[in-house]
């Protein structure tokens, strides 16, 4: 997850004490009714352990609310009738497992009534011409080449599945010790999907761009046989009986699936249970989180492409740091069946690639609604790459493009689509709390892994620093529900206002790791676009974790070059337009090209 989210973590004081429990003296619990009485509140038996009014003061500083002597006497002396029962299926006698594919009853829907409609009135997918580039004599250009690219090759049958699948299984097992992305190799089942590749389209069998394209997946979908372990060590183990509906779409498409990639643990940050995954531009940090794997081996050519999710910045972040393009679809246009759940409001599944063009070819085979996930709408996907951007608008906010995190390479890209025909508009979004939002995620995710915390599962994970899974689950216990209410009424008051603000605008340019702007469009739903534009310079190492002293980060004597993008938020369900955009942007910023040192060439 990205930045605002950590800020968040160590600044925010988390909530009430839902387990306190009461230690006066109950109704009579024996006493009949007479007939026709309707039930009532606190006329049940007494049950949990006893408190006090001292209880409730003490969980007052958690709640950062005040009540009166004679308030907490009389809260603490019904707590045990009217509150405790209340955690039954949980305490029991009547204990309910909820199994983890159950979703919640009330489910985020991003389109909002009341506001202009913007999803795709049709369906149209339109490539960009083959530049009928031929293939090239070194395995390095045929790696590090985008996915457009690759596929004509593919298609042409200038190059078999089976010896890219190689070439990348190879570079794969040569690069891992350095990068540490790989969580499972999955060779066997590569070379066959490819050999079968191969033979359909000898056959002329061909089922389009994705077709014999070797690819990773972030280890939190699930795959059939091979293990999925969530880059956490409760899940070492675990191996699934079926494909992810996502995997099991890219398997039809006739992709190749050579690895299983890293991912922070229960996707948070860049460590898993095999180390720190690392930037291939600077190994001396974290490639960034949680899509650290596929990041990382996307950018180093480890793979032609790869399957990322973010719930709170985890395409984003590692999609900037790696210097690769990552597309975060609207919130329920591809489905999760089948893939880790961390917050069933927020989580979003989505292609990590190394051109924009390459984004939208994925995001094609992915698209479309599942019975499996709930939360999963139909909507059309209208691209055409080589439609004119000319005379559409982007907006930006004037503050947001002259603070901190914003560099000269943020504010040339808004220059640049000026000078592309674009035209700019100045937008604001109100001085709002919108990290309050933020309770939805710790109580969703704390939900999602309750077991695993009740049980001191998360006292096996490798990272037990207070920005952590396990401590945040815990503290996340303590919020009050009434907060969740109140924070999910606030989501859909900043979703009006960014209904508002997108009605004056075609795209949205932000500075990529902006808090606001990554804790506004991931709660709305809103898709975005990551795709590097230039290069910054930095002295000091990055990380995804809360500043400790007992891990300080590596400085450079020489600044080091790194890769430094965008990002463009889109309309709801209008990807086509974020990638239009999105191309007409790389190709003026002119540096999509340029590959990290060091992953190169074989070794003689």
């Amino acid at each position: 997850m990205a930045s605002s989210r950590r800020q968040f973590l160590t600044h925010t004081v988390i909530g009430l004490a839902s387990t306190a429990v009461s230690a006066a003296p109950a109704p009579d619990a024996g006493t009949s009714a007479p007939a026709g009485a309707p039930p009532t509140f606190g006329a049940g038996p007494t049950v949990g352990p006893e408190v006090s009014p001292t209880t409730f003061a003490e969980a007052e500083k958690l709640m950062q609310v005040q009540l009166t002597p004679a308030e907490r006497t009389q809260a603490a002396g019904t707590w045990r009738v009217s509150m405790a029962p209340l955690h039954e299926r949980r305490t029991g006698p009547r204990k309910l497992a909820l199994e983890p594919t159950l979703a919640p009853a009330s489910q985020w829907n991003p389109t909002l009534p009341g506001f202009k409609e913007t999803r795709p009135a049709r369906a149209r997918f339109v490539r960009s011409r083959d530049a009928k580039t031929p293939l090239p004599a070194k395995e390095e250009d045929i790696a590090f080449a985008p996915l457009t690219q690759l596929s004509r090759w593919v298609e042409s049958r200038a190059i078999t599945s089976e010896r890219l699948t190689q070439l990348y299984l190879e570079r794969l097992k040569r690069f891992d010790p350095q990068l540490q992305c790989v969580i499972t190799l999955t060779p066997e089942l590569a070379l066959a999907q490819a050999r079968q590749a191969d033979r359909d389209i000898a056959a002329g069998r061909y089922k389009g761009p994705l077709h014999g394209i070797p690819w990773g997946a972030k280890d939190l979908v699930d795959t059939a046989g091979i293990r999925t372990t969530y880059g956490a060590e409760p899940f070492r183990d675990r191996i699934p009986k079926t494909d992810a509906t996502v995997v099991d779409r890219l398997h039809r498409a006739g992709a190749v699936l050579v690895a299983k990639l890293s991912l922070g643990a229960l996707a948070l940050n860049d460590i898993w249970f095999g180390g720190e995954t690392k930037n291939p531009w600077l190994p001396q940090e974290g490639s960034s989180g949680s899509s650290a794997g596929p990041g990382a081996a996307t950018a180093a050519g480890l793979v032609g492409f790869s399957l990322g999710s973010e719930t709170g910045g985890s395409i984003v972040s590692p999609a900037m740091r790696c210097g690769i393009t990552g597309l975060r679809p609207t919130f329920g246009r591809v489905p999760r069946t089948g893939a880790m759940t961390l917050c069933w409001s927020l989580d979003k599944l989505g292609p990590m690639t190394r051109g924009v063009e390459d984004s939208l070819l994925v995001l094609a085979a992915l698209d479309g609604p599942d019975a499996g996930d709930v939360a999963s709408v139909p909507a059309k996907l209208d691209f055409d790459a080589g439609a004119s951007v000319k005379g559409l608008r982007v907006g930006y906010v004037p503050a947001w493009m002259k603070e901190s995190p914003a560099t000269d390479v943020d504010r040339a890209a808004l220059e640049a689509l000026k000078g592309l025909g674009l035209s700019p508009v100045e937008v604001q979004f109100p001085d709002w709390p919108y990290s309050a939002l933020n309770v939805l995620l710790f109580a969703e995710a704390a939900a999602a892994f309750e077991d695993l915390t009740l049980s001191h599962g998360v006292d096996a994970l490798k990272m037990q620093v207070p920005d952590a899974w396990p401590n945040l689950f815990r503290q996340a216990r303590f919020l009050s529900a009434v907060d969740y209410v109140q924070a999910d009424r606030l989501r859909r008051k900043v979703a009006q206002e960014m209904a508002r603000v997108m009605s004056q605008v075609d795209v949205l340019l932000v500075p990529s790791l902006r808090d606001e702007a990554l804790t506004i469009t991931n709660h709305t739903g809103h898709p975005s676009l990551t795709l590097r534009t230039g290069f910054v310079e930095v002295s000091k190492a990055r990380s995804d974790w809360a500043p400790n002293p007992q891990r300080p980060m590596p400085t450079f004597a020489t600044p080091r070059r790194v890769p430094h993008g965008v990002t463009l938020i889109g309309q709801l369900f209008d990807e086509g337009t974020l990638g239009r955009v999105g191309i007409a942007l790389e190709r003026a910023s002119g540096v999509a090209g340029e590959r990290p040192p060091g992953f190169q060439a074989r070794p003689d």
